[in-house]
């Protein structure tokens, strides 16, 4: 055999002979692909229903992928019920892919040597299925990177993360699904054989083992339990210091009635005292009827409601329900010529926040005729934090997070 750049064939990963490990082959390779078939599908769909949430073809200022086309086509009118829909999904988006990744660094490790076979393609199948292998492989990489710089509030992507994370699961997904059309007939059959059967990924001379593949595969099991175990938490108030690996706020919340998580702080927010001072502030509510000036002292003259509803964010963590006070946005609407609960319309929400990607939100009409969607003036018996959101904050069941607008200084009612 010619020698290539001065190096044996066995130094060049280009060289069978260089992959010698005795764990690679296609009982392995089709094991772990079997778990991330299930896992990556679960992870797609839960992305799809996350982006959803959002009502992004509400409004503009919901739209972080305004140049989708087709790539919206599934997008629906996101629901109140259940109330905690939009905690699991996140839950389950984001404590699954970090659950993931020991899986999928294992899975790269065992077909590694495929990105190396020459010649590039030996017919239109091969070629097919190595152009689906290089954007799956980095699509995956790409995807889970981004998700977890996002779920450690680390923007150092060159763009905003929502659409490099959207467009970026729709070509990896692609990949996935072109690719398990041609190998999952063979990873089946693989797992089938009692005795393994040979291809390109049985080394040709191979190591001594020092661990078999079953021991293997407990490693990576044990990797993932890890991950799990230290993200999960994050979805608990009581378990959140288990969460090591999660977002924990940039502050800490205290103890009490408001001392639960926090995302942005009203300093980091750039929310001034003199801002939401009692005779400084005032909601300024419009509609068809009209506008209408409130002091907090009138909206607390109104009628209270309470309703029990967790905070979730992006990011996978989320709260447990807190008991939050304060007016039904269909009373607000009310006020401004909207009187049939039935027929209340959408709401334009603004914070008196003065930068920030949604600092300004839409909500759906259903969520705004919702009996607990309330602008908040207390939560668990207590006055709203300025950290919370006082004088004034946006909760609705089911919402993400950035949509329960904190600050709040005006509504603005009708059709969007």
């Amino acid at each position: 055999m010619k020698r290539s750049l001065g190096r044996s064939p066995e130094r060049s990963p280009f060289s069978p002979g260089f992959w010698r490990s005795p764990l690679r082959g296609p009982w392995l390779t089709s094991v772990l692909g079997m778990v991330l078939l299930g896992g990556i599908t679960v992870l797609f769909v839960t992305g799809l229903l996350s982006y959803a949430a959002y009502n992004p073809d509400l409004a503009p200022v919901n739209d972080k992928t305004p140049d989708k086309g087709i790539l919206g086509f599934y997008l629906f009118s996101w629901p109140t019920d259940p109330h905690w829909l939009y905690r699991l999904n996140q839950g389950v988006h984001v404590t699954l892919g970090l659950t993931l990744i020991p899986v999928l660094l294992a899975k790269l490790w065992s077909v590694v040597p495929r990105l190396f076979t020459l010649p590039p393609a030996r017919s239109v199948a091969h070629a097919l299925e190595r152009l689906s292998l290089l954007l799956l492989v980095g699509g995956a990489l790409f995807e889970f990177v981004t998700g977890v710089f996002n779920v450690q509030l680390n923007y150092v992507f060159p763009g905003s993360f929502y659409p490099l994370h959207f467009y970026g699961a729709w070509v990896f997904f692609a990949a996935f699904l072109v690719h398990t059309a041609l190998k999952l007939p063979t990873a089946l059959r693989n797992l089938r054989q009692i005795r393994e059967e040979k291809n390109d990924l049985v080394p040709v001379n191979p190591a001594e083992p020092t661990v078999s593949r079953r021991g293997a595969l407990w490693f990576v099991g044990g990797g993932s339990a890890l991950l799990f175990a230290t993200s999960v938490g994050q979805n608990s108030d009581s378990l959140r210091f288990t969460a090591l690996l999660a977002p924990h706020g940039p502050a800490d919340p205290g103890d009490g009635p408001n001392g639960f998580q926090i995302n942005k702080t009203a300093a980091r927010a750039g929310i001034r005292p003199a801002d939401t001072d009692d005779e400084a502030w005032r909601l300024v509510v419009v509609g068809r009827g009209g506008t209408v000036r409130l002091s907090r002292a009138e909206l607390l003259a109104m009628d209270q409601h309470s309703a029990a509803l967790p905070i979730a964010c992006v990011e996978g963590w989320s709260t447990s329900d807190q008991w939050w006070r304060g007016v039904r946005l269909r009373d607000l609407a009310a006020l401004v010529g909207y009187d049939d609960p039935d027929t209340v319309p959408d709401v334009f929400v603004e914070s008196l926040q003065q930068s920030g990607a949604f600092r300004r939100a839409a909500l759906r009409a259903n969520q705004v005729a919702d009996p607990r969607s309330l602008l908040a003036l207390g939560v668990n018996g207590e006055d709203l934090s300025p950290d919370h959101g006082y004088p004034a904050r946006i909760i609705v069941p089911a919402a993400p997070g950035v949509l329960n607008t904190k600050w709040v200084a005006k509504l603005t009612f009708g059709d969007l």
